[in-house]
């Protein structure tokens, strides 16, 4: 990418800048996180207009789809547009949105295994054998030929015993991880506490408030994430208080607006209890967690007969564990994570009505993408050579970097700023012909959006550096 048209007037990289810049451009590059940025939710409160597009979240909607967070766009909008997202009902999600949640399942992961011993991860179907009422998995033409024998042919099968023998979609992990209990048991020495997790998705009849079609039952799909907890049933309610600490702590520890994670207490009608952890989104509150103290019911009715079976030591005592069930819709923390990072700055540059920046700050853990790799004034061949090197480089050591440096479309840097801080990048870092002589390129933060000039050998060892201690705050 030849964007020599971006050095304009300054001075050549890595070399001293003798001129005094604007003060308006000085406050720019000090932060644009600085006192005139402001988080996405806070504009519910601004003017009508404003508000307006902030409580259905319109201006965030537009930046996911025009950066790929999320796939649509393309068809009518509706009143509630976020509706379809959180229903599991939509396209699906863009190439940095299944980044995004790639990511958030490994922090899951690493807060689930590695944080914990006698956690082993476990998988089951997406579907299993006819059980009950649930949504089945049925070929259409086999639906066709049953109502056609059922009209034709009074000799067939029934449309009940077709219906009966279809398998069954999974509504939730419990049940397949219930059913490795006791095969599991054995790998941790039948010892308590211990725990099964697994992340997979699952299907859900939509609400009939939700439905389009009230004559057509809809089904939405979600990623979900799943502890089942083992423990003696004189501890369960210390635990199920325990992991209500730590998931909440956990939510927030990505978030920049910790406080909009919040907790709720319930009780089913057997009078078991539990936790609902929420998003507060800025047309209210959303479940996206839920901790319950299932007791043995659900363990005894996956393995009827001989209970003794499931029988694991509590010190001295042989007891039938307590289940704590902790199931998190990743979907939405998806969700809760685009608009808890988005942040509205002033542009100090101009005094145009709706100028506003827009930064999806999201944590370094989290983000897509670590830093976007560009060229500028010089020999764009061995430019990209550099790029291309320090590309490698750092796909090795696991950094995630976006090859800006093969854009043929010359723009200039504030188009290619509004666009890094709208995917999230964390840095950019530009490539010269002062890189060819001698090795400096200019990093730019996200954050703060300061410029700094740094060697490029010392560039990995920084991003590493960086992530790493975010990951450890």
């Amino acid at each position: 990418m030849a964007l020599g048209c971006r050095q304009g007037g300054r001075a050549p990289l890595g070399r001293p800048l003798l001129r005094r810049r604007p003060a308006a451009a000085r406050a720019a590059e000090r932060g644009g996180a600085g006192s005139s940025a402001r988080p996405y939710g806070a504009a519910v409160s601004g003017g009508d207009e404003e508000a307006a597009a902030a409580a259905s979240g319109e201006e965030l909607l537009e930046v996911c789809w025009r950066r790929h967070f999320l796939r649509g766009g393309a068809g009518p909008r509706a009143m509630l547009p976020w509706r379809p997202y959180l229903s599991g009902c939509h396209p699906g999600f863009g190439p940095l949105g299944v980044a995004l949640r790639s990511n958030l399942e490994a922090q899951w992961w690493e807060s689930a295994l590695t944080l914990r011993e006698q956690v082993l991860a476990v998988d089951s179907p997406l579907h299993g054998p006819p059980a009950g009422q649930g949504l089945r998995l049925l070929h259409s033409e086999t639906l066709r030929e049953a109502r056609r024998g059922c009209s034709q042919e009074p000799g067939g099968p029934s449309l009940e015993e077709v219906l009966g023998s279809a398998g069954m979609l999974r509504e939730s992990l419990l049940p397949g991880a219930l059913a490795q209990y006791v095969s599991c048991l054995e790998l941790v020495n039948k010892r308590l506490p211990c725990g099964l997790a697994q992340i997979g998705v699952c299907f859900h009849s939509v609400p009939e408030s939700e439905q389009h079609d009230k004559n057509v039952r809809r089904i939405g799909e979600r990623t979900t994430s799943l502890l089942a907890w083992f423990s003696s049933p004189r501890t369960s309610g210390q635990w199920l208080d325990y992991w209500l600490r730590q998931r909440l702590q956990w939510w927030r520890k990505f978030a920049v607006g910790p406080s909009n994670f919040s907790s709720s207490d319930f009780q089913d009608e057997e009078g078991r209890k539990g936790f609902k952890l929420h998003y507060s989104f800025p047309w209210g509150t959303e479940t996206i967690e839920t901790l319950k103290n299932l007791g043995d019911t659900e363990l005894l009715q996956m393995h009827p007969g001989d209970s003794s079976k499931l029988l694991a030591r509590d010190g001295r005592k042989n007891v039938i564990p307590h289940v704590l069930s902790v199931s998190g819709n990743l979907d939405r923390g998806v969700l809760a994570y685009l608009f808890d990072s988005l942040q509205l700055a002033e542009n100090p540059l101009t005094k145009r009505k709706n100028s506003q920046r827009k930064v999806l700050k999201l944590h370094p853990c989290l983000a897509p993408l670590k830093v976007a790799l560009d060229v500028g004034k010089g020999p764009t061949t061995e430019l990209r050579q550099v790029c291309q090197g320090l590309f490698n480089e750092l796909s090795e050591n696991r950094i995630s970097v976006w090859p800006g440096y093969l854009e043929t479309m010359q723009v200039s840097l504030e188009q290619l700023y509004t666009k890094y801080d709208e995917m999230s990048v964390l840095f950019m870092v530009l490539i010269t012909d002062a890189t060819l002589e001698n090795g400096v390129v200019q990093l730019r933060s996200r954050d703060t959006t300061m410029k700094e000039m740094m060697h490029i050998s010392r560039l990995k060892d920084f991003l590493i550096k960086y992530v790493t201690s975010a990951k450890n705050v």
